[in-house]
């Protein structure tokens, strides 16, 4: 059997090894995947009780999987879990301190001397076009949404169902490009950031704490946390990182932003978009 790659997941490793597995392992394999998503909430001997095997059989089912012990998968769970891969959570959230790490994430997300930068840039720029994919579209999408209101002639990609290519062709030194790159970036986003640099645009990359890489290469970048308490990811720092990116643009274009939100809040009760 060949040895498994340390970046083999947990139920892959299970399944390539489950047809040699003796009788009592494999017992044991079956109760890892039964409790997959809360396993890193028991104990060794705990998950052997359940399976019904001894301690030993566990021990071994570990190192025969790549592991030299429980600790190591416990390891490897949370390591899943800072990829982004959502880990479901054994009990009610505590509210509270739920609420304190949001706020946390919140201020931290805020309080980067950066921030002020990037507002530089997006208020002063020909033109703007902001470029997220997965998780980070709706982001992209909201910072779009908000900067318009401020200033003109800003774009979001890709546009659902299109490449992202075109949208770089006519990208110059007076046009900033805002990547939004959360953890599970789709692999292009390395080269969508070459691309851009190529063009000699600005750029701006707003990413959680796995995308230092990117964010070192970018002419401001903006982290910003995306893990929490629960499974799934939380986007309210990036969120509240959007309205306040669009509030310092509002406030750097002075009277023509004023008067260009006036303008579209003229056109939407001509329109009868709006209540």
């Amino acid at each position: 059997m060949t040895a498994p790659q340390p970046s083999e997941r947990l139920d892959s490793r299970i399944t390539r090894s489950y047809g040699t597995l003796p009788p009592q392992e494999r017992r044991a394999a079956d109760t890892l995947l039964e409790h997959l998503d809360d396993l890193a909430t028991y104990r060794a001997a705990e998950l052997a009780a359940l399976a019904g095997v001894s301690k030993a059989t566990m021990s071994r089912l570990f190192r025969t999987l790549g592991f030299a012990d429980f600790d190591e998968v416990r390891d490897h769970l949370r390591s899943l879990r800072t990829s982004g891969e959502p880990q479901r959570i054994d009990g009610p959230p505590d509210i509270a301190s739920l609420a304190a790490a949001e706020t946390a994430s919140i201020e931290a997300a805020l309080q980067q001397p950066a921030l002020a930068d990037a507002v530089e840039l997006l208020a002063g720029a020909r033109q703007v076009l902001v470029v997220g994919w997965r998780n980070s579209y709706p982001v992209a999408l909201h910072l779009r949404e908000q900067l318009i209101q401020a200033r003109p002639t800003v774009a979001v990609g890709p546009v659902p169902g299109q490449m992202i290519g075109e949208e770089v062709t006519d990208l110059g030194p007076d046009d900033v490009v805002v990547a939004i790159g959360f953890r599970r970036r789709p692999k292009l986003f390395g080269s969508f950031i070459d691309a851009v640099l190529e063009t000699d645009a600005r750029l701006v990359v707003l990413a959680d704490p796995t995308g230092r890489v990117h964010l070192a290469r970018a002419h401001v970048g903006l982290e910003c946390p995306v893990e929490g308490r629960l499974a799934f990811d939380s986007y309210a720092a990036a969120m509240s990182l959007v309205a306040a990116l669009a509030d310092g643009v509002l406030g750097e274009r002075g009277r023509e932003g004023s008067q260009r939100v006036a303008a579209i809040s003229r056109a939407y009760g001509d329109l009868g978009e709006v209540e």
